[in-house]
């Protein structure tokens, strides 16, 4: 063995050997030179995947869906409404229609004539035994015949006056007012009475003293709009 080594370390074996360990030696140094100056990665120790720490996640509760309502349907269907016309109302007139002049107009009284309408010219009072106007007609009459309403009206007093004695006063359309006196005490209307033409209102009396010293009669006057008027001339109209 020993000798072996010898012829090996002797002659073209050694310088071999030599080779072979420069050589090694080359190899390590260029390893070392060049391959150690590339940077050593250092690999970073796997990591442990971290969670998030739970929340509490608003999730919004699914709207209910509206449930159907039969009255509610029936409310919001349209409604029919029948419209049915009525009748305007008619204002009904209870008050009668009276006659305006020259509509029916009626002598109140048949009779002469004792003293006639006169208010521009003065004549004489045989009661009084003084000269005056006179507004009015003196119709004579037996005592106790009918007087009439000349026309439809509506009466409007009923008086016992101290100088032409139970008077009664009727208002007509056209402000026309037709008065008669000298009636028995107690004629046949009263103040508000609705009165036609030719109705009685009373009967002829002797109750006028401005003018007892006369036969009977009925003393008969109008007037419109308060202002006199010939009776003959309203009794012809």
């Amino acid at each position: 063995m020993e000798h072996k080594l010898k012829s090996v370390l002797s002659g073209t074996g050694f310088y071999l050997l030599l080779g072979v360990c420069l050589i090694a030696a080359a190899v390590s140094g260029w390893y070392l030179l060049f391959a150690g100056d590339k940077p050593v990665v250092e690999e970073a120790p796997p990591t442990e995947a971290v969670s998030a720490p739970a929340r509490d996640v608003y999730v919004p509760a699914p709207e209910p869906e509206p449930e159907e309502d039969e009255d509610l349907e029936e409310a919001s269907a349209p409604v029919e409404i029948e419209i049915v016309p009525t009748m305007p109302e008619v204002q009904v007139d209870d008050t009668p229609v009276m006659a305006e002049p020259p509509q029916l107009i009626v002598e109140p009284l048949k009779g002469e004539v004792l003293m006639a309408f006169s208010v521009d010219q003065l004549v004489y009072s045989p009661t009084l035994a003084d000269w005056r106007t006179h507004d009015g007609v003196d119709i004579s009459a037996k005592p106790g015949a009918t007087v009439l309403a000349a026309t439809a009206g509506t009466v409007a007093s009923v008086e016992d006056h101290p100088l032409m004695g139970t008077t009664v006063v009727i208002d007509h359309q056209g402000g026309y007012t037709t008065t008669y006196s000298n009636l028995q005490s107690k004629p046949t209307v009263e103040p508000g009475d609705l009165v036609t033409a030719g109705q009685i209102i009373g009967a002829v009396g002797t109750t006028a003293a401005a003018e007892a010293a006369q036969s009977p009669h009925l003393h008969f006057s109008v007037t419109r709009d308060g202002e006199a008027v010939d009776p003959g001339a309203f009794l012809k109209s």
